[in-house]
């Protein structure tokens, strides 16, 4: 896992720059970035795609978080 990529992942999708976020988000496997990937297709409307990531975050799951923006900030404090 890349901290800092993922922080900076992070930091534009909660700026609404999906494209770039998920050019990131897609270069690592771990359960963070696949976390980070869930919720970009979330953000999007993929229903299916975002439940395809999420089942591989361990333990994480669509329907934990109402809002993308409060989710995004709960990765970006688990990476900080």
């Amino acid at each position: 896992m890349n901290k800092d990529a993922l922080l900076t992942a992070v930091k534009l999708a909660l700026e609404g720059d999906w494209d770039a976020s998920h050019k990131i988000a897609q270069d690592y496997s771990d359960t963070t970035a696949n976390w980070i990937h869930a919720v970009l297709h979330k953000i999007e409307g993929d229903v299916w795609n975002s439940k395809y990531w999420y089942a591989r975050t361990s333990g994480k799951f669509y329907e934990d978080y109402a809002d993308a923006q409060d989710e995004l900030l709960q990765i970006q404090k688990l990476l900080s």
